[in-house]
């Protein structure tokens, strides 16, 4: 039988998933590329023979996203499939058409052909957009676990962008861990908070792997999510996180309105800087596709050190990188507590970016009084460091979840930002968690 031809459409994540658990060994199917987007510098490498298995010795090659019609028509294609996340319905439809156009079929896998079981309890938190507040919600579920004295260990969404060999499986308890691995400074913003509170985190490309090293150490896993991807775990309990300040995206964005609809907790977060009238649309779309759920009403609370220096000074605003690049975002936590603060001004520092940030900032154009804390590469971050050196203000506030002085040296005073979510009368995560416990813990 000839095998049909497919081409996974990706962003160094999902894409690797869905081929490990749905291709990798299957006779039926021959990859013949995979494409990237959304990340910079993720294309025009190979997914390696090490992790691609017997059928692809030579691995698989990557190819930018705007290749795929002529790698279709090149190759013959039979299938693409979309394997990559916070993009909008019609975002989506648009690449079908594309694939169609050029004579291939379209696929999505599902949660039946993608989620691995494990042999432990699963927490997943996700969420239905980059941004929502799926961090601070692991934070607070991991911390109350481990406090009541369980074994916990985070598996975070893949985030592999350098040596794909070198990452299979990826295991971080201390801060020396993070330059171990050359971690990107999106990937210590996701790892650094739980290390903090001494939570062990895995991550990396090949989640079988990670999921069986994790279950050696772990009472419980908690599964946490990056962009709005539903997990690649089954979880015993799903938790989902929206925004009202993006009202309404939480059904219009794949795979967000998936992981919407199958939550068996929904956390409205950010309502203490929300609109009541955005308030009101999540809640009424809530009761139309999931009126099962248990809804938590919470808050994320700024905590910022020597909040007084920020009066009266110009400020560069430094805010999570992905939150406001696929996040869509139009400002972050580090523009609400300057102003908050009363900086006297928020220095646009679009004149001053240079190299890769100039691109970044150029590609989205709603960035404008803060900088994006986007750095994949040594040479990316290097650039952040130039344009925050070159941009004439008095005081940075950073909103990134990590320590920047760890990763940059600047000439400036860098305040950082912290966030932590905290629940709005009941019911309150601790009470979920009580349920949990008793099913699955003891």
């Amino acid at each position: 039988m000839e095998r049909k031809k497919v081409i996974i459409m990706g962003a160094a994540g999902r894409d690797f998933h869905n081929f490990n658990v749905y291709f990798r060994d299957n006779e039926e199917y021959e990859v013949v590329a995979f494409t990237a987007t959304q990340i910079p510098f993720i294309e025009n490498r190979r997914y390696p023979p090490e992790l691609a298995g017997k059928l692809y010795p030579e691995g698989i090659p990557i190819y930018d996203e705007s290749q795929l019609p002529e790698l279709i028509k090149k190759h013959n294609v039979d299938f693409v499939v979309f394997a990559y996340s916070d993009v909008s319905h019609e975002y989506v439809m648009h690449r079908a058409s594309i694939a169609h156009a050029a004579g291939a079929s379209f696929m999505l896998l599902g949660p039946k052909h993608t989620m691995l079981k494990s042999t432990k309890p699963v927490i997943s938190i996700c969420a239905v957009r980059t941004g929502c507040g799926k961090s601070q919600t692991t934070r607070k579920i991991a911390k109350e676990l481990k406090d009541r004295g369980y074994r916990v260990v985070v598996i975070r969404h893949p985030m592999p962008y350098g040596d794909l060999v070198k990452q299979k499986v990826q295991r971080f308890a201390t801060f020396e861990d993070l330059d171990k691995h050359n971690c990107t400074i999106e990937e210590r913003e996701e790892y650094e908070p739980h290390l903090r509170n001494g939570i062990v985190v895995y991550a990396g490309v090949d989640y079988e792997a990670i999921l069986r090293e994790a279950e050696k150490e772990a009472d419980v896993i908690i599964w946490d999510g990056g962009n709005n991807d539903f997990p690649f775990f089954k979880p015993d309990l799903h938790v989902v996180v929206v925004d009202p300040h993006r009202a309404g995206h939480e059904l219009r964005y794949h795979p967000g309105e998936t992981n919407l609809r199958m939550a068996d907790v929904i956390v409205i977060n950010k309502e203490e800087t929300a609109s009541l009238e955005g308030i009101e649309v999540v809640r009424r779309n809530i009761r139309e596709v999931n009126p099962n759920a248990v809804v938590i009403d919470a808050a994320s609370p700024f905590f910022v050190e020597n909040p007084e220096k920020i009066r009266g000074k110009k400020v560069l605003a430094i805010e999570d990188g992905p939150t406001l690049t696929h996040g869509e975002m139009s400002y972050g936590a580090g523009v609400l507590t300057a102003r908050k603060y009363g900086a006297s001004e928020l220095v646009d520092p679009r004149p001053y970016a240079v190299g890769t940030i100039k691109e970044t900032m150029e590609k989205y154009p709603q960035i404008k009084n803060y900088l994006p804390a986007v750095g994949y590469s040594e040479q990316q971050i290097k650039d952040l460091e130039d344009t925050i050196n070159a941009t004439p203000c008095d005081l940075v506030v950073s909103a990134t979840p990590i320590d920047l002085n760890r990763v940059v040296k600047v000439n400036k005073e860098i305040i950082s930002v912290r966030y932590e979510l905290e629940e709005i009368g009941t019911p309150k995560l601790k009470d979920i968690l009580d349920d949990f416990e008793r099913k699955y813990l003891k």
